[in-house]
């Protein structure tokens, strides 16, 4: 992301229309690839590892930054739009603007995916027996919004396997843990956006590498927290896709999905939550200790 004056006060040339197009672009980008390396994974088998769905994600994001981080400062995320809000004087003003088009951005690269993955996502369906809606629909739905734990199992199960381990899989749900573990990677995720992109940090990357560093963290964060939660992070990447695939036939098992509102409480309040607390954290502890030795 770039330096943190033009993440709180994006450049004063562009139009708040042209911000919100920027942001509308970057969460695109970012939805495509990284939910596009997930239908790959979960309906294909094209991905051989966790690491290389976690690479796109981090190279998705270092492309949504390097493309239109000099427009809108490269939110594409309305936790960092909100905690950069409170710690960094970006525009009270900006912030609705800006998540409204995160979320387009988000729902628009989901629609696109559903058009191009359509013939895979009927496929896995036969083969697994499910009927689009149902509660097993999980299987695709996870293509979209996110579940916790990761159900990726459950979709590479053969179709005798499959059933037992869905029943398997929904007794194994605990909403405080996978809470936990969205607010503590988004936490994360705060803390280096906010150490990275700070002119006083001694140990600031090189100028004009903060987005490959802020990658490579989601990537390392998506390692550790994917079988767990599916690794969000990012409301808008949750809901906008999970809103779209519960409009385009898959219903309830969308949204709210598992459970009544555990998408509201996991995948929106934890990281909020955790991008506050991580960039507070900083600027009230990191950034301290380098001004008191300045």
């Amino acid at each position: 992301m770039p330096p943190p004056e033009t993440q709180a006060r994006p450049n004063a040339d562009p139009s708040l229309m042209r911000q919100v197009v920027a942001e509308v672009t970057g969460t695109f980008l970012l939805i495509f690839f990284g939910c596009g390396a997930v239908h790959a994974a979960v309906l294909t088998g094209a991905q051989q590892g966790l690491w290389q769905v976690a690479i796109v994600w981090g190279v998705a994001i270092m492309l949504a930054n390097y493309t239109v981080g000099g427009i809108s400062g490269a939110h594409i995320n309305p936790a960092m739009t909100l905690a950069f809000a409170l710690w960094r004087g970006f525009p009270k003003s900006r912030v609705l603007p800006y998540i409204a088009g995160q979320l387009a951005g988000a729902m628009l690269a989901a629609s696109v995916l559903f058009v191009i993955f359509s013939p895979q996502l009927d496929a896995k369906e036969r083969e697994k027996g499910i009927v689009r809606g149902q509660p097993e629909s999980v299987v695709t739905a996870m293509c979209y919004g996110e579940y916790f734990p990761n159900p990726g199992r459950i979709a590479s199960a053969n179709k005798q396997d499959w059933q037992p381990k869905y029943a398997e899989w929904r007794t194994q749900r605990s909403v405080s843990l996978a809470f936990i573990a969205e607010l503590i990677g988004t936490l994360i995720l705060g803390f280096v956006v906010f150490a990275v992109t700070d002119e006083r940090n001694r140990g600031q990357p090189a100028s004009g590498q903060a987005p490959i560093f802020i990658g490579l963290t989601v990537a390392a964060l998506i390692s550790v927290i994917d079988p767990l939660t599916q690794a969000c992070f990012n409301p808008a990447r949750d809901f906008g896709p999970r809103l779209f695939a519960s409009l385009a036939g898959w219903g309830s098992a969308a949204l709210p999905g598992q459970d009544s509102f555990s998408w509201l409480t996991v995948y929106i309040v934890a990281p909020i939550a955790g991008a506050i607390i991580g960039g507070g954290v900083y600027e009230f502890g990191a950034r301290s200790a380098v001004q008191d030795r300045a």
